[in-house]
C-alpha cells in the first residue's frame, strides 16, 4: 500500500489539526504553507469543502483514493446513515482497532505491526491492515518475543491515552476485544462526514 512520506507539519496546518501527530505545526496561519510568503486565503466553495474534508479523513487512515473510494461505495450499499456507516468501517479496520488498543502509537505504525505479523485476531496472525473487524473479536499479539517487547512498550507510552468504551484491553495477555460496533457518538467527532457524502453525489 502506498503511504505518504511528504512534509506532515504541512499537511497539520493545511487541515488545521494533529493528523500526523506528534507534531507542533498544527495552528492554523491566514495564509498558505510554503516558501512563497504569505498569500491571503481565498473563499473556500462547497465543492472546496468537501474535497478537504474528504483528504483530511484519508490522510487520518492513511489510505489511496482507490481504497477510501472502495470503502465509501460499501458503506453507501449498507442500510442507514451513510457517513456513520463509512466512519465506522475505517475505525473497524485492524489496524485502527490496533491504534486504538495502544498496540501501536500512531495508525501508520499499526500498520506496520499488522503487516509484519506482529498480530493475531482470534488466535491466529492476519497480515492485512484493512481486515474489517467485527464484535467479539480478540485481538493480541504473535508469540513472539519481538512482537510481545514492541506491544508493551507501545502501551506504555500511550498509558494516558483514553481507550475507546467499545473496546476493552487487558494489559497482563496483551489482548484486546470488540465488544461492539461503535455508535455514532464514540466515532471521529473532527469530521463532518456529510460533506464527503456531499462530495462524492456530485
Amino acid at each position: 500500500m502506498s503511504r505518504y512520506i511528504g512534509p506532515k507539519a504541512r499537511i497539520n496546518r493545511r487541515f488545521n489539526c494533529e493528523i500526523f501527530p506528534p507534531c507542533k505545526a498544527v495552528e492554523r496561519k491566514p495564509y498558505f504553507p510554503g516558501i512563497h510568503g504569505p498569500r491571503l486565503r481565498r473563499k473556500v466553495s462547497e465543492y472546496g469543502m468537501g474535497l478537504n474534508e474528504k483528504q483530511k479523513l484519508r490522510f487520518m487512515y492513511g489510505l489511496t483514493e482507490k481504497q477510501f473510494r472502495l470503502t465509501f461505495d460499501m458503506a453507501k450499499s449498507k442500510r442507514g446513515v451513510t457517513s456513520e456507516q463509512f466512519l465506522r468501517m475505517l475505525e473497524m479496520r485492524l489496524d485502527s482497532v490496533v491504534y486504538l488498543l495502544g498496540f501501536a502509537r500512531t495508525r501508520r505504525a499499526a500498520r506496520q505491526l499488522v503487516c509484519h505479523g506482529h498480530i493475531t485476531v482470534n488466535g491466529s496472525k492476519v497480515d492485512i491492515p484493512s481486515y474489517s473487524c467485527a464484535s467479539g473479536i480478540v485481538i493480541g499479539t504473535n508469540e513472539r518475543d519481538t512482537s510481545k517487547r514492541l506491544v508493551m512498550q507501545s502501551i506504555d507510552d500511550c498509558r494516558y491515552r483514553t481507550l475507546p468504551t467499545w473496546i476493552t484491553l487487558d494489559t497482563v495477555t496483551l489482548k484486546g476485544k470488540i465488544e461492539r460496533a461503535p455508535i455514532a457518538e464514540e466515532l471521529e467527532q473532527k469530521i463532518n462526514g456529510q460533506l464527503i457524502v456531499e462530495f462524492y453525489s456530485r
